[in-house]
This record gives C-alpha cells, structure tokens and sequence, in this order.
C-alpha cells in the first residue's frame, strides 16, 4: 500500500518511522511519503495561507498550493482524506475498509481550514476522529494511519486482529503476564491451567463483562 501525506509541517510525522510502522515500510509492505506543500506554493516566501473573503478569525489554506501538491501524487486508484471534524466519525470498519486501497491521500489541514474549492475540483472523504477539535490535520491523519495500517496483509498477525477490541463488537478481555504473583495480586486460576476451552469461555465472558461496564452502547451491535 502507498500513503502520501500532504502536509505543512512534514516533521511532525516522525511516529510513523518507528515500531510496527516501521518494520512494514522497511519490508516494502508500505510506502509513506511525506509530501510538503509550502514546496508548491507560487509565492516567493512559500505562502500557504491568506484571509478569508467576508472576514473571521484565523486563515485559511490557499487552494493553488493544495491542488497542485495533490495533482503531484494523485493516480487514478488513488483515494482522498481529508481529516475534518465535520466528517463522519473514524471507526474499525472504515479502518478495514480504508486498508483494502492501493494507494490513499492524506491532505492536512491548518490554521481555521481550507479553502472548499479543494473539495469541488477533487473527491475528497472528510473524517473525523471525534467531536474535537485539533490544530491541524497532522495528528489525527497518524491515528487514522496507525489504525488502517494493522489490517493490511502482513503488517501485523491475523491472530492479534481477531482477539483485540472491537474485532467481534465487544471489548478485549484482560490479559495477564510473568511474574504469576505481584503485590498481592494473582493472574487468575484459568489462565495457568491449561484447559483451553476454560480460557475461551473466561475470556469471552470477560469480553462481555467489561464490555458492560464501560462501553454498554457497543453491546446494542452483538448478536
């Protein structure tokens, strides 16, 4: 998979250069590419932004800027995002389904937007990742990037997908390591005592129980 990440400030995508992220782009799984737009920029100081027509706070990201950074990357599979908290809340099925392209488009945005030309000269999806609001696109482009990136082949194991939250509907069930015994505290029985079939049915029952008591909404989607 190919990600291009148009951004002002690419330094701020350092995170995706480590860990799991990092192992997949080393193994050619993926291909991130940190794209800058002050370098399409027309004026001589590299200008990005300017004031909006009608007046109101803040500035707003020019459009010739924008269009021509992403006609630099765009194909034709390619699909567009724009992180925005005006577009629909970022979830596990988009992230699976976004894993499914070949090649996506994060356009970053700043100050107190851009200009909407952008979004009437290209298709563009708008996501959000809460009803918040964040001072540029950098960040939330990196949550939604984390997150599709685990379920394209290869990235992380199959087995790790199909046990953690969210993966059934319910949240994951608490998970215990070395030492057996700390201050007082016990892993529970079932854990160490080889039975299987008891651990699946402790573990689904813990799913269920912690489901309950701290996302109660998720369980009016379980069968």
């Amino acid at each position: 998979m190919r990600i291009d990440i148009l951004t002002l400030f690419p330094e701020a995508f350092s995170p995706l250069k480590t860990s799991i992220l990092a192992r997949a782009t080393e193994s050619g799984i993926l291909e991130i590419n940190i794209v800058n737009i002050r370098d399409f920029s027309k004026d001589k100081h590299k200008k990005c932004d300017d004031y909006p027509f009608g007046g109101g706070a803040g500035m707003l990201m020019s459009v010739q800027p924008l269009f021509d950074a992403i006609n630099s990357v765009i194909t034709e599979d390619a699909k567009i995002i724009f992180p925005s908290p005006i577009g629909k809340t970022f979830n596990t099925n988009k992230a699976k389904e976004l894993s499914t392209f070949q090649h996506l488009i994060f356009v970053c945005g700043h100050y107190e937007g851009v200009d909407e030309r952008i979004f009437q000269l290209f298709d563009i999806e708008q996501i959000s990742v809460g009803d918040y609001i964040l001072t540029g696109g950098e960040l939330p482009a990196m949550v939604i990037i984390d997150s599709l990136a685990r379920f394209v082949d290869g990235v992380i194991s199959k087995e790790s997908l199909e046990s953690e939250s969210f993966s059934n509907g319910l949240l994951e069930y608490p998970q215990y390591t070395r030492p057996q015994e700390f201050m007082g505290l016990k892993v529970p029985d079932v854990l160490v005592s080889g039975n299987h079939q008891e651990v699946e049915k402790w573990r689904k029952e813990q799913s269920v129980k912690r489901t309950k008591q701290l996302r109660n909404d998720l369980l009016d989607n379980v069968e």
